[in-house]
């Protein structure tokens, strides 16, 4: 099995002012370790108290589902920084596994206000200081679930295709202020978000969580999952000089795969 990066990407991020949403663990605490590791300044969100305090990264303990919260984050991250240079919108929910008829609205409201709505905030409060800044970069955090159909996962698959668009938009409207917008789709990243994703739809499938597994990794031609690092090393290309000239993609991060089951 092929596997993803080992490595992190050799790249001069002295004094770049970035704030992360929910990075106090998983793919967000690895790139704001990736990001600090090259220099630049961070400042991270998290619903996870516990976690945000064990972080090395200053930050303020925000939930991503609550507007207010959100704002608070924004706010205290231009405070703490004097200003901004990149945006990662990296908060999300796995949201229900079941079918459509099955899921609750409360269930679809919560899955698009953490995994879409908070990228729409954080976007809006980001954007009059990248401007400031003479430009800029927002990355998105979506999903292979952002191009394909992903049965039994309808919230969010609807709230990862939303992100592709907004990015489009953004990087249409912003343009001219030098400001670059992005996607990141991980595919399977190997964690705990995953595992438990694997564990649901097992359960629903009626069939082991080995079998689940082997059944998703054969989806991707590289026969493998991506790890945390393969994310944050597309990150920080996107947010560095050598992203100077790419904006309004989707950019898919998950050893070609062909289908979500």
């Amino acid at each position: 099995m092929v596997t993803g990066a080992r490595q992190a990407l050799p790249v001069d991020l002295t004094g770049l002012r970035v704030a992360i949403s929910a990075a106090a663990g998983g793919i967000g605490r690895v790139m704001a370790d990736s990001f600090a590791a090259s220099g630049a300044r961070v400042f991270i969100s998290d619903i996870d108290a516990q976690a945000l305090a064990a972080s090395p990264h200053a930050g303020l303990r925000a939930d991503a589902g609550r507007r207010e919260e959100v704002e608070a984050f924004m706010a205290a991250a231009l405070a703490h920084l004097g200003g901004l240079d990149v945006l990662v919108n990296n908060a999300g929910i796995a949201g229900p596994t079941k079918r459509v008829e099955d899921i609750a609205p409360e269930e679809l409201s919560e899955t698009l206000r953490v995994d879409l709505e908070s990228f729409f905030h954080c976007a809006r409060l980001a954007i009059p200081a990248l401007r400031e800044a003479g430009g800029g970069a927002i990355i998105n955090l979506s999903s292979a679930a952002g191009r394909f159909g992903f049965p039994l996962r309808a919230p969010y698959a609807a709230a990862k295709w939303g992100v592709v668009g907004f990015t489009k938009t953004l990087a249409i409207e912003l343009g001219p202020d030098g400001i670059r917008a992005n996607a990141i789709l991980p595919g399977l990243v190997d964690g705990p978000r995953i595992r438990a994703v694997i564990k649901a739809k097992a359960v629903a499938a009626g069939i082991s969580e080995n079998e689940q597994t082997d059944r998703a990794v054969a989806t991707t031609s590289l026969r493998c999952f991506v790890t945390q690092l393969d994310i944050a090393n597309m990150a920080l290309y996107l947010a560095s000089p050598f992203g100077a000239t790419i904006s309004g993609q989707a950019l898919a991060i998950d050893g070609d795969i062909q289908m979500l089951i």
